[in-house]
Formats: C-alpha cells, sequence, structure tokens
C-alpha cells in the first residue's frame, strides 16, 4: 500500500513538468508606424559671442566686457527683451608658453602662463522672424566674433508632437489590421506600446552666410520644422 502511494507522489511533478514544457508560447505581431507633420518654425535661436585675450586676466575681462555691453546695448536697440537673452557660457583659459627643446635627462619645467582668454556667449531667442539677418549683421557691427549656431523652434512644439504621435499610432494599427487579415489570424490584445519623437531642423548654412555678410539684405529662410514621431506595437494573435 505504501509503495502504491509513494508511487503516486512521484508522479504529480513529472506530470506537471510535462504539461508546461508542451505549453506553446504566446505567438505576437509587431508593426512600426512614423507620422510626419510639416509645420512653419515660428522662433530663431541665435548664438554668438565674444573672445577677448591679453596677457592680463583682468584687461580680458575688462575688454570682454566693454565689448558685450556695446553688443547687449545693440540688442535692447533692436527691441530683443531682457528674458529673451541668456548667457549660455563664460570660460577664463589661460594660455601656455610652449614647451622649448630640451634634453630628456633634463627635468620639465612648470608651465609658464603668459596670457588668457576669456569667452562669453549668448543666446538670443527671436520671435520676429524677420529680425533674423538684421540681429546677426548688429552684433558683428557690435564687436562679436563668434558664431556658434543658429536653430529655429516652435513654442508651441508639444502640441505638434502629439499630433504626429496621434497619426503614427493610427498608421501602425491600420498595418496591424492589414497584416493580421493577410496572414488569417486575429488581433487578440496590445501587449505593449513604445513611442518616440524627433524634431527634424532645417540647416544653417544661410545663418553662416550672413554672420559673414557685411550688408543687412543677406536673406535667411527659415524653411520648414518636421516633427517626426515613431509608434511600435506589439499584438498577442491567435487563429480565426
Amino acid at each position: 500500500m505504501w509503495s502504491l502511494w509513494l508511487l503516486i507522489l512521484l508522479a504529480i511533478p513529472v506530470t506537471t513538468l510535462a504539461h508546461e514544457e508542451t505549453t506553446s508560447a504566446t505567438s505576437t505581431l509587431t508593426v512600426s508606424e512614423t507620422g510626419i507633420v510639416p509645420h512653419a518654425p515660428d522662433t530663431a535661436f541665435v548664438m554668438f559671442g565674444l573672445e577677448t585675450a591679453s596677457k592680463s586676466l583682468a584687461d580680458a575681462q575688462k575688454r570682454n566686457g566693454t565689448v558685450m555691453s556695446k553688443v547687449m546695448d545693440r540688442l535692447r536697440d533692436l527691441q530683443i527683451e531682457k528674458e529673451r537673452i541668456q548667457t549660455s557660457s563664460f570660460t577664463v583659459s589661460p594660455q601656455y608658453r610652449p614647451p622649448s627643446n630640451r634634453p630628456t635627462d633634463v627635468s620639465p619645467a612648470s608651465p609658464e602662463i603668459i596670457g588668457y582668454v576669456v569667452s562669453n556667449m549668448v543666446t538670443v531667442e527671436i520671435r520676429a522672424l524677420d529680425k533674423v539677418g538684421t540681429v546677426i549683421e548688429e552684433v558683428l557691427k557690435a564687436g562679436a566674433n563668434s558664431f556658434q549656431g543658429l536653430h529655429w523652434g516652435l513654442r508651441e512644439e508639444q502640441a505638434v508632437r502629439l499630433s504626429a504621435l496621434k497619426q503614427a499610432a493610427a498608421k501602425a494599427r491600420e498595418k496591424a489590421s492589414v497584416l493580421s487579415d493577410a496572414l488569417n489570424v486575429k488581433l487578440a490584445r496590445i501587449l505593449s506600446v513604445t513611442e518616440g519623437s524627433q524634431v527634424v531642423r532645417p540647416g544653417v548654412a544661410m545663418a553662416r552666410m550672413a554672420m559673414e555678410a557685411t550688408a543687412g539684405d543677406t536673406p535667411i529662410s527659415s524653411g520648414e520644422l518636421k516633427i517626426e514621431a515613431t509608434v511600435t506595437l506589439v499584438y498577442e494573435i491567435a487563429p480565426k
């Protein structure tokens, strides 16, 4: 009798394991689509600044501050609000005397500082796009000597992103429906959703041309922004 019960107890886990091994994995269908919403920019961000060099740190800072004050005055003359002007970086870099050629058995001397470079970079937000070329020209005239770039933006960018995501999701659902019909399966449920978005901005070649120009009529085209969003859907599928 005890032998019979022992055989039954030993058989239970074996039967359970066998059942688990024969359970089939969930069948899935993965689709991915991209939505693209073009939109004209309504804001420009111009990055420029001033680099000054001098043997004296105090002199380099003074000269830098004097010229940057003129640049700020020029921006205010152009009716750029104070809150639209931001210092993006301010650095002080010591300049060292190049090492002289000396025998390898002589201990190197400590680096000698022979001057300083002070760099002050500013980002200006411009909402009146017809002023972009004028702003670039005027800051050059005021003394700016470093151009870091120009890019375009949208003040209501989030709303456009959501529109692109909605478009991508609809296209992904449509693709999944077409594939399920072609494969003769049904879409049981969505297992996961992954999304992402980016803004594709036009190049800044025209802005660089304007930065180097001396005339104020250099054209700068804002072009068109493209907001791209991608949605990936993973469906559980089953036979029809």
